[in-house]
């Protein structure tokens, strides 16, 4: 039995396919599938407060579990390298189409996740003269140069909290 409020599947199905759509992202074509990572994702949500990905371990962490939090931080390089996300909920025109399948994707948080690399180890990138920062969202790749991130990122609309800065 499930514990989610009735409809809460079908709302953040409706919701994020919009959004995939707005943003040239296509959601999985099976409805099924799709919709037991939407319940997935819930049920995170419930546990956690923030929506991990359903496919990797969450640490309860929200900061450590930043990097999973859906859509992923890896979820662009997947779906250019495989055609997919990791969990399969996005996918590429191809797949979307019915022309290719979805395969297995190699997993690519590193063990112990995104704080297992220290910023110090992190060779900086240098740019002279620029008035701000710039500020690159982790899941798209947005780059933007102000004081501080955009509360929500103008191509992906994930909130601020998924900005790093970058120079």
């Amino acid at each position: 039995m499930s514990v989610l409020e009735p409809g809460a599947v079908d709302a953040l199905y409706q919701k994020l396919k919009r959004e995939a759509e707005a943003a040239g992202y296509n959601l999985n074509p099976d409805v099924e599938f799709t919709r037991s990572l939407l319940e997935g994702l819930l049920t995170n949500e419930k546990r956690y407060g923030y929506q991990s990905c359903p496919c990797r371990l969450a640490s309860g962490n929200r900061e450590q579990d930043l990097d999973i939090v859906c859509p992923c931080d890896y979820r662009d390089p997947d779906l250019n390298d495989f055609g997919a996300c990791y969990c399969a909920l996005y996918v590429s025109d191809e797949i979307a189409r019915g022309e290719q399948q979805a395969a297995s994707i190699p997993e690519r948080r590193p063990v112990g996740g995104p704080m297992a690399h220290r910023e110090e180890d992190l060779e900086p990138v240098m740019l002279k003269g620029l008035p701000y920062p710039i500020w690159r969202c982790k899941v798209c790749g947005y780059l933007c140069a102000r004081p501080e991130p955009p509360q929500t990122c103008p191509i992906c609309h994930v909130k601020k909290e998924r900005f790093e800065r970058f120079v």
